[in-house]
């Protein structure tokens, strides 16, 4: 199994102290090119998951084992070099670097993984999500639909294992849309990589096979507040 999560917990304080529970998952796995949609109430959690899986947020307790790997009590730095070799993110607001080109924004992160830079790849990516003519061109000059599809391009430069996406959709047309979907998931076939997808949308869900509600997988969801531990 690719992804093994176990007894995950996540809660936030609140200002008076208490804290509230937002994740409390017994079990989730994952297999190696397996393609799940998460679908869940807005603030219910799904990103908190995302970022817990990608090593972004630490968790309060639990398990998240990659590869069998256990990544869950790991420096922030060492997160940082698992998440650049063996995962992919793609969010939902891009965060493409400005001044950087379509091209440089995909060798730039493969860097972060310590590798050295494969402009062919770079450049095979971006041809295979339909910017071979859009290179050179800065995020700046790229519609919203083109953004994304550099964003897909870069989440995978480094070959990885896991790739997360977090509404990806949610800042695109509905013709982009079905494009950008399509397109993550015959990429992700083509390189076996697993897909994790977080949306709201019916249409997005209703092309995935496997479908996970949040709410079912989380026991946090119909638990009350708790005071915090004195």
């Amino acid at each position: 199994m690719l992804l093994e999560i176990a007894n995950l917990k996540k809660s936030y304080p609140e200002p008076s102290g208490r804290r509230i529970p937002i994740l409390d998952i017994p079990k989730f796995e994952l297999a190696q090119g397996e393609q799940v949609v998460l679908r869940g109430e807005s603030g219910g959690g799904k990103t908190t998951l995302l970022h817990i899986i990608s090593g972004l947020v630490e968790a309060d307790g639990g398990s998240v084992r990659l590869e069998g790997v256990e990544l869950i009590g790991f420096s922030e730095s060492r997160r940082d070099r698992i998440r650049a070799a063996k995962m992919g993110y793609v969010f939902q607001t891009f965060n493409l670097l400005p001044a950087f080109t379509a091209l440089e924004n995909v060798r730039l992160a493969m860097t972060f993984a310590g590798r050295a830079v494969d402009v062919a790849r770079a450049k095979e990516l971006l041809a295979r999500v339909g910017l071979e003519n859009r290179m050179h061109y800065l995020p700046s000059q790229l519609s919203v639909g083109q953004q994304q599809r550099v964003s897909v391009a870069r989440a995978l430069a480094n070959r990885p294992k896991l790739l997360l996406a977090d509404e990806p959709t949610a800042n695109v047309d509905p013709a982009n849309q079905s494009r950008i979907i399509e397109l993550i998931q015959s990429t992700c076939r083509a390189e076996n990589v697993a897909l994790l997808l977080v949306t709201h949308s019916d249409d997005v869900a209703s092309r995935f096979t496997r479908v996970e509600q949040l709410g079912e997988l989380n026991r946090a969801a119909q638990q009350p507040v708790v005071e915090d531990a004195v």
